[in-house]
């Protein structure tokens, strides 16, 4: 899940983001109205956090801006519990609403029943030959055999299984994964696909991971049809 928050008090940005980043999301900030607006136009998230009272430009200004473009999920948050800025927000198009304080864990149902919903014509069980990738439930099953993966690594397969056949250079992994300008003197692409081909690969004795030199990786099944 691709996250973008807009919240301008960092104390509360950073909780957010450590939480939501342990939860395996990509998480990007910004803290003030305007930073907020440009992202949200300009990139493809699956859902974004947008408080209400913010700097240069407010949350409701951001929603409307969004929505003349854009049916990104949003869900708003705001210190003021008065029924008449939900309404407002509701109004505006948000689609959901959550008063501060908040619990987290609700905040991330919220977000996840968001992103489903905004989802329900997306498949959420992917198959590569007789690798099985279950997005909701987060699993990877392979022969019948759950693979431990950390959230990293199955936020890289689930990347790599929605464009299964599609050949992802470093910097598109980068960028989807990590949600980072691709330095070309780091290795962490390359160090996660290892790891990641050592658990969904090398004990199968067929590989579906596969290197094309220069150009990037791909997920695929080559040399047989996919079971049913």
């Amino acid at each position: 899940m691709k996250v973008l928050i807009v919240e301008d008090e960092r104390k509360t940005a950073d909780y957010l983001y450590q939480g939501l980043t342990e939860q395996g999301c990509t998480v990007d900030l910004a803290f003030d109205g305007i930073d907020g607006q440009h992202l949200a136009l300009h990139y493809d998230f699956d859902v974004i956090v947008l408080d209400v009272m913010l700097p240069g430009l407010d949350g409701f200004s951001v929603l409307k801006s969004l929505r003349s473009v854009k049916n990104t999920p949003v869900i708003m948050l705001t210190a003021r519990d008065g029924v008449a800025d939900r309404v407002r927000g509701l109004q505006d198009g948000a689609d959901d609403y959550l008063v501060k304080p908040f619990s987290f864990l609700e905040l991330l149902a919220r977000l996840q029943a968001l992103t489903r919903r905004g989802r329900s014509q997306e498949t959420t069980l992917l198959r590569v030959g007789d690798l099985r990738v279950d997005l909701l439930s987060r699993k990877a099953i392979r022969q019948e055999q759950r693979i431990d993966l950390t959230a990293k690594e199955f936020a890289l397969l689930a990347v790599l299984a929605r464009r299964q056949g599609e050949i992802l250079s470093k910097t598109v992994i980068a960028e989807l994964v990590w949600d980072m300008n691709f330095d070309s003197n780091t290795n962490v692409v390359e160090v996660a696909i290892k790891r990641l081909r050592a658990k969904i690969d090398a004990p199968f004795g067929k590989n579906l991971l596969h290197t094309i030199r220069g150009m990037g990786y791909v997920l695929e099944n080559r040399g047989g049809p996919e079971p049913e």
